[in-house]
């Protein structure tokens, strides 16, 4: 999304947020919030959420923090944003004595830690701590970088502290004002009139960059993120038409105009290593558009970074529909980069939930303008995010060798499937964590639970909680499925969590869960299941879930009776690890 100003962000301020996700957010600050508050809601609305606001009056982080009955507390905040502005460091730094000053940084750290730890201990509300942009005291000049009592020292010292500290919570997270003043400037960044006249520290020009960073770690962790690039080819991953020019002609490399777009490749490249699929949509020949990328020298893009290649003469529409029923990923969760103005509108028009941001005319200013949309944000990441797009790539075999088969009980009896079933341990904490917060489309409950919560969840003796795997012929899926049953009643069970990856849907594996589920719940005198379905924008594809497993609608949930279940059809095999069958 590219930036929006504040004006715009203000009049979003007196649209209808009825219809819109709800999330509650607090903003406490030591200086004056009311603008970044109006910004941070009116991003809210562009995002299709509507982002409640409880903002604490004028420097009362501690009032509100340290006071169980704070006003805060009561508004009961999904998020809380803690602002702290480096104008009143530096004050709160001068007032420190001399001798004390090479400690600054390790006490402000430690505030900062019990801030966390109060919030933390009230509530499940997520902590998003803004760190704080560089600042030249003008007292030791470049010398200051040697003297660990200058503030530069300090304040540099702070923010690793505040880094190290997030790292090792997994509830608290860090919007990054200091990257972006790095990125837009300091003169953007505030406005001394403005300070002086009514303490805001950010200009209004540089509020909406803010705004824009805070709901962007607010929106992942609730499970709102891209997750797939889908890449034009001539004239965007390298200068020049393929076709037309030849391997030898086009410009990619460290020489001139192909310094541009090694550069943008190599961006996409890093994010394939940190799990983002990478697709390419060309119109080109397919043998010819991947000459470049299996014979160039230069070339940072290899075939096996891309998940799904389609490049012929159809449209581009089409060929966004083609990935998009291959990964199972919404349009929503896709950036699409195109050079070609008319292209980028064509989608847009038709398909309007893909983002398509624009780019600027000169390929030398791409990469700059692309980093700086930030459109990858992310909540958190795993080992098994590396192995992505190794993952859709047999994905893409699977739906070849599907082609094939007239019989679907051929196609799956074919797969040799096998699927680890085991009970939460620590090892799968994190992954179990990253699922919960970004499973939407199958998602019955869309129950967000952190790292802490799934540990607590796992010794908890009213609860029984799955994982599955799943393997076949062409290769391993890794973790594609959470469960987590709740007693309820001595002969009851509810399902609580019943999340999937999209990846695996029409192999069988409702049937093959449901089964298991079935099994564990009657070893536990089970025999009544219930299972809840709750509507969002996103898991219209699982309303009949329970319907089509058999389940009995009853006042809104929906009830299966164990004493008369049969078990269904499936052609996945069972290997329990840490459980009996």
């Amino acid at each position: 999304m590219d930036l929006i100003d504040f004006n715009t962000l203000r009049k979003n301020l007196k649209k209808d947020f009825s219809s819109l996700k709800k999330l509650r957010v607090a903003i406490l600050g030591d200086s004056a919030t009311q603008f970044l508050a109006q910004a941070v809601r009116g991003y809210g609305y562009e995002r299709a959420y509507d982002l409640e606001i409880f903002e604490a009056d004028y420097d009362q982080v501690d009032l509100q923090v340290f006071d169980e009955r704070s006003a805060m507390y009561n508004f009961h905040p999904d998020f809380v944003i803690i602002f702290c502005s480096v104008r009143k460091l530096l004050k709160n730094f001068y007032n420190t004595p001399k001798d004390h000053r090479k400690n600054f940084a390790e006490k402000k750290a430690e505030w900062f830690s019990s801030i966390g730890e109060a919030i933390s201990s009230r509530t499940h509300a997520r902590i998003i701590c803004m760190n704080f942009p560089a600042h030249d005291d003008s007292v030791f000049g470049n010398y200051a970088n040697k003297v660990e009592s200058s503030f530069t020292w300090q304040l540099r010292s702070l923010n690793m502290n505040l880094m190290k500290w997030a790292a090792d919570k997994k509830n608290i997270f860090i919007a990054d004002v200091a990257m972006l003043q790095s990125r837009f400037g300091n003169e953007i960044m505030s406005d001394p009139k403005m300070y002086l006249s009514a303490d805001m520290i950010f200009s209004l020009d540089f509020i909406p960059h803010v705004a824009k960073s805070l709901v962007d770690i607010i929106l992942s962790i609730d499970g709102t993120f891209h997750k797939c690039l889908i890449l034009d080819l001539d004239n965007t991953l390298w200068g020049g038409i393929i076709g037309d020019d030849g391997i030898e002609n086009i410009q990619i490399g460290d020489l001139g105009a192909g310094k541009a777009f090694t550069g943008l490749q190599l961006w996409a490249k890093q994010l394939k290593e940190r799990g983002i699929i990478i697709a390419v949509c060309s119109k080109n020949d397919e043998k010819i558009a991947k000459e470049p990328f299996e014979k160039h020298p230069d070339m940072v893009l290899r075939m096996e970074d891309i998940a799904v290649f389609a490049a012929n003469w159809e449209s581009k529409i089409d060929n966004i529909k083609y990935i998009q029923s291959v990964l199972q990923v919404g349009f929503d969760s896709m950036v699409f980069i195109d050079d070609n103005p008319f292209e980028r509108n064509i989608i847009r028009e038709h398909l309007p939930a893909v983002t398509v941001p624009e780019l600027p005319e000169d390929p030398a200013e791409y990469l700059d303008h692309l980093q700086s949309l930030n459109l990858f944000e992310t909540a958190s990441v795993s080992e098994e995010d590396e192995q992505r797009t190794k993952q859709y790539q047999k994905e893409a075999e699977r739906n070849v060798a599907q082609r094939s088969f007239t019989s679907e009980k051929d196609f799956l009896e074919s797969l040799e499937m096998v699927s680890v079933i085991k009970h939460f341990d620590k090892f799968s904490t994190p992954r179990i964590a990253q699922l919960s917060q970004r499973s939407n489309q199958f998602n019955l409950r869309t129950v967000r639970y952190t790292e802490s919560e799934i540990e607590t969840l796992s010794s908890s003796k009213e609860h029984i909680h799955l994982t599955f795997t799943l393997v076949d012929k062409f290769g391993d899926n890794g973790l594609i499925a959470v469960i987590i049953l709740k007693k309820i009643k001595p002969d009851a069970w509810f399902i609580d969590t019943w999340l999937m990856s999209c990846r695996v849907l029409r192999r069988g594996m409702e049937n093959f869960a449901l089964n298991t589920i079935v099994k564990q719940v009657r070893d536990k005198g089970g025999k009544i299941l219930i299972g809840e379905y709750i509507p969002t924008a996103k898991n219209i594809m699982v309303k009949e879930h329970y319907r089509d497993l058999g389940f009995k609608e009853r006042n809104g949930q929906w009830q299966l009776d164990l004493e008369k279940y049969p078990e269904r059809p499936c052609f996945i095999r069972a290997d329990y690890q840490n459980g009996k069958e």
